[in-house]
């Protein structure tokens, strides 16, 4: 016998299963097909009286059909049915105050003293002044608009009609279903609600059960048992074959000497009759082996995972998905955790839309803290100061350089190098009692000192006693150079892990120096002017600078402090010196333990101190023997340039230079910072609670603004917040910008996660690419518009896969994508969808180039798409339509992961684009891939396209 199956002879329906016999042939149409076998037509399941057992929506496909529910709804596990949704599960339903869940939707209330805005979200504090929908119980159910000649007007939220009373809204079938889980019908006064046939409904007039068809099946049962037993002795009697009718067999039937034996399948159980097949539900044992979720279906079970994660190649074992591997999840910086992943921003930025880092603009918030100019850097910001005033050394503050210079003040800090026994030593000196003095001509230079081991500590010295006083300045082997600041950093090559302890260990280190150096006025004059002068200055520090670099080298830079010299102390101690076992964090200075401590002490602006970061040592008992206070400090790679702390002033407290004594801010001002010579005026002639305030909150404003609100000084109203701008907070007097290029959809935001990235995604290439849809995957901006053109090469076709798309359509399909051959609305369409629908799909352009258009209203957002695609060898058309209409490849939970997989998509994809790259993947690689059910899918259509060619 000829195998006609086998060798391809035959001239079966593609979608029938040719079977041989010993002679020919036989073709049968499979499953959810029609026909005699050489000509098979799809089944519409859903083309009947029971909407293809579907509550809601069905959607015909090739071979098999799906449901879907609406929004507020999630389909059932038996895939028909459609449950209600608690969107209040999720971020409180993104209500500000309280959500409450109902059928197919949800509503935002407030708690007593407020009312819902207009995007029924945040709440409002009620005020009895005024007549504005601001600050009135306005008694719109919804929204409240106010009229130009006064007065307000109500409206309704999408899905919600005005009622007659002109205040009340009047629940709609387009919103939530109506609150119906099945059917609903809209009426004058409200949504009536109806079930499938195959549901009762029950008390509540909404949600619908199932009938109770088992005990009228019951019933029947017992006055036809007699006649059911009369009729399978007839049956023996009659000797039934499987030539009639399979011989009433639900699956095999085989002739057998006393009448016909039934059996069944695996996954299928022979019942009592003998004849009848009943699925075993493998979900009952074990969770059938699953590791997460497990799908009884007929005849077998599908394991599935939970969001995050993904079902491994033996179809049991889930396995977290790593999406930092993916590109372009994070702008910056991406953080796997088991199920999801958190993206972080670097310095400076903030995280919007969930994955995307925009710069922040520091000078929107409080004018970023500066007391006169602001302006924003990406990443950072700077203030500045007005002609007259000088930056203070906090770098926030300006001081007033007003009045006479002079060349008499005494300096505040000096470089000494003096020659002595035919080497250099230098000193850095800090006076106590620092004065202004400033000049526009100030040069800044920073250098670093290396040196081959060492540590960063700062020794107390009496090895060399010729002091300041005995050094003559004029003698002509001494230089000296005053400086207006002065910062010494100290900072090791190698990095720390560790007790504090461990800084003592020998290490390469570098000591940074920065320098501000004020050129004299006595070099100015008739014939060299000021920038003559800066010049002679800067080239006589190159000198000083080139000595201490040869002094630094060799041990010899000494730093005074309040009359007490040190010295840098870098080599290790000698073997034979006795050391004292000290505890962790003490280190032995003489023959006694004490503590390690950092002292950080600051100059520059009118500071009393000088800026040096260094290291000394302090008794256990407090007694410490710095110039200014010591404190401990965490250590991260020695990095020893340390920030004021318990010497500064406080939040609400201010003084002349930034330090303690403080004074606290005076009534009518606040000042949120630490470390401030001034305070910030309430405005408008407002005054605080108390003194010592350091929030604007601490001004007693006329009227408290809520979050969207800033309260404006002049008016004594709340304003909200413009478009672009926001505010999470109460009672603020600002509002944030928005981060990078993203801006608001309207005016009075709450949240930076209202401002949205406008531009339209996506990279389009000749053979791979994608778009996506603004914002993504953050909720997409109110009233855009987006356009892409895909036109690929010559002899090319194009492939799309849809993995998920969210779309509101309580707005009445406001919001669309549609992809069609041109931009005429007349061109052939090869897809367009208002909705959302998370489970994927993939299909074939019905034209050789694509035109795609996403448009927004003003109504709500959602996440919107990102949806890739390919372009191919129109050679391989028949293949890919025949895989793509395939309903097996989105009737497993299985494949439907696989089309949402953005790794196995772009591998697909990139053989797809590139036949060749085929052979970048082992048969091992692939399997570990890809499930086996889906390699016998692919294995089969593959073999059929290429038959004709063996």
């Amino acid at each position: 016998d000829m195998d006609e199956c086998t060798l391809g002879l035959d001239d079966c329906h593609p979608d029938a299963i040719c079977q041989n016999t010993p002679k020919l042939y036989k073709c049968m149409c499979k499953v959810g097909y029609t026909g005699e076998g050489k000509k098979c037509e799809d089944i519409d399941e859903c083309d009947n009286d029971f909407n293809g057992g579907c509550v809601h929506e069905c959607f015909n496909i090739p071979g098999n059909y799906r449901c879907t529910c609406y929004d507020g709804f999630m389909l059932a596990h038996d895939g028909h049915n459609c449950l209600d949704t608690d969107e209040c599960m999720f971020n409180n339903g993104g209500c500000q105050h309280v959500c409450v869940n109902t059928v197919g939707s949800y509503e935002c209330r407030c708690k007593e003293g407020f009312f819902l805005s207009d995007n029924q979200h945040t709440c409002i504090h009620r005020s009895e002044e005024g007549m504005s929908c601001m600050n009135k119980d306005h008694g719109c159910a919804h929204i409240c608009r106010e009229m130009p000649k006064g007065g307000v007007s109500c409206e309704c939220r999408p899905g919600f009609e005005l009622s007659k009373d002109q205040r009340s809204c009047i629940l709609t079938c387009n919103h939530g279903n109506g609150g119906c889980q099945h059917l609903c019908d809209d009426a004058d006064n409200g949504p009536v609600c109806g079930c499938h046939p195959k549901y009762v409904m029950h008390v509540d007039g909404k949600t619908c059960l199932e009938r109770e068809e088992a005990a009228v099946e019951t019933s029947e049962g017992n006055t036809t048992a007699a006649a059911d037993v009369d009729k399978r002795v007839k049956r023996r009697l009659l000797m039934e074959t499987c030539a009639v009718n399979n011989g009433g067999c639900d699956r095999t039937c085989k002739d057998t000497s006393t009448g016909v034996h039934c059996s069944c399948p695996v996954g299928f159980t022979l019942q009592f009759d003998g004849k009848t097949c009943k699925d075993i539900d493998e979900c009952q044992s074990n969770n059938g082996g699953c590791d997460h979720f497990c799908k009884n279906t007929v005849g077998s079970f599908d394991c599935s995972c939970r969001k995050g994660f993904k079902l491994l190649t033996d179809e049991k074992s889930c396995q977290d998905i790593d999406e930092c591997s993916f590109e372009r999840t994070c702008d910056h910086m991406c953080i796997n955790h088991p199920g999801t992943f958190q993206c972080t921003c670097n310095k400076g930025y903030v995280l919007y839309g969930f994955t995307h880092c925009g710069d922040i603009n520091e000078c929107s918030i409080n004018n970023g803290g500066c007391q006169q100019l602001c302006v924003n850097t990406l990443g950072d910001y700077e203030c500045l100061c007005h002609s007259n005033y000088k930056l203070h050394w906090n770098k926030k503050d300006c001081v007033d350089t007003k009045g006479p210079l002079s060349d008499n003040v005494s300096p505040k800090v000096l470089l000494h190098c003096i020659k002595s026994g035919g080497s250099d030593r230098c000193f850095l000196s800090c006076s106590p009692d620092v004065q202004v003095f400033s000049d526009t001509s100030a040069i800044k230079i920073s250098v670093t000192f290396k040196l081959n081991e060492g540590k960063c500590s700062l020794k107390k010295t009496e090895m060399f006693q010729e002091g300041l006083e005995e050094m003559i300045p004029e003698r002509q082997n001494s230089v000296m150079e005053s400086f207006h600041y002065v910062n010494l950093t100290c900072s090791s090559s190698k990095k720390v892990h560790g007790a504090l302890s461990r800084l003592t260990a020998t290490r390469e280190i570098f000591i940074t120096a920065d320098f501000e150096l004020e050129t004299s006025r006595k070099e100015v004059t008739d014939t060299c002017d000021m920038r003559c002068a800066r010049k002679k200055t800067e080239k006589r520090f190159r000198k000083t600078i080139r000595t201490l670099r040869k002094t630094v080298s060799r041990d010899q830079f000494r730093i005074r402090i309040s009359g007490t010299d040190h010295e840098l102390a870098r080599k290790a101690l000698k073997p034979s010196e006795p050391q004292q076992s000290c505890g962790v964090g003490q280190m032995q200075p003489g023959n006694r333990c004490r503590e390690r401590r950092a002292v950080w002490a600051g100059v520059g602006g009118g500071v009393n101190h000088c800026i040096i970061a260094l290291y000394s040592f302090a008794e256990s008992t407090g007694q410490d023997e710095c110039p200014v206070v010591c404190f401990t400090v965490h250590i991260g790679g020695i990095k020893l340039q340390l920030l004021p702390a318990f010497n500064q002033c406080s939040p609400g407290e201010y003084s002349p230079d930034g330090f303690k004594p403080c004074l606290q801010c005076p009534l009518g001002t606040y000042q949120p910072e630490a470390g401030r010579v001034s305070c910030f005026p309430c405005g408008g002639g407002l005054t605080t609670r108390h003194s010592g305030a350091s929030l604007f909150q601490d001004c007693e404003t006329k009227v408290q603004c809520s979050p969207g609100h800033f309260y404006n000084t002049t008016t004594h109203r709340c304003i909200r917040c413009a478009i672009g701008t926001y505010q999470p907070e109460f009672g603020q007097n600002y509002c944030i910008s928005c981060p990078g290029n993203t801006t608001t959809d309207f005016d009075g935001s709450t949240n930076i996660t209202q401002c949205k990235n406008r531009q339209c995604g996506g990279e389009l290439g000749d053979y791979t690419g994608y778009i996506e849809s603004p914002n993504y995957p953050g909720d997409y901006p109110a009233n855009t518009e987006c356009t892409w053109n895909i036109n690929p090469p010559p002899k090319r076709r194009i492939l799309i896969v849809v993995p998920e798309i969210f779309l509101p359509i309580e707005d009445e399909c406001g919001d669309y994508l549609v992809m069609r051959k041109s931009s005429s609305s007349n061109s052939v369409t090869t897809y367009e969808t208002c909705q959302t629908y998370e489970r994927p799909i993939a299909f074939t352009s019905r034209s050789k180039k694509l035109w795609i258009q996403f448009k927004s209203n003003e109504g709500n957002s959602a996440k919107g798409f990102q949806v890739p695609y390919v372009t191919y060898d129109e050679d391989y058309q028949e293949l890919i339509e025949d895989i793509v209409r395939d309903g097996r490849l989105y009737a497993s939970e299985n494949h439907q992961e696989i089309l949402k997989d953005k790794k196995l998509i772009k591998a697909l994809f990139d053989v797809l684009a590139h036949p060749q790259n085929y052979f970048k993947y082992t048969a091992q690689e692939s399997r570990e891939m890809f499930p086996r059910s889906f390699i016998r899918l692919l294995r089969s259509k593959v073999s059929r396209f290429l038959r004709p060619y063996k």
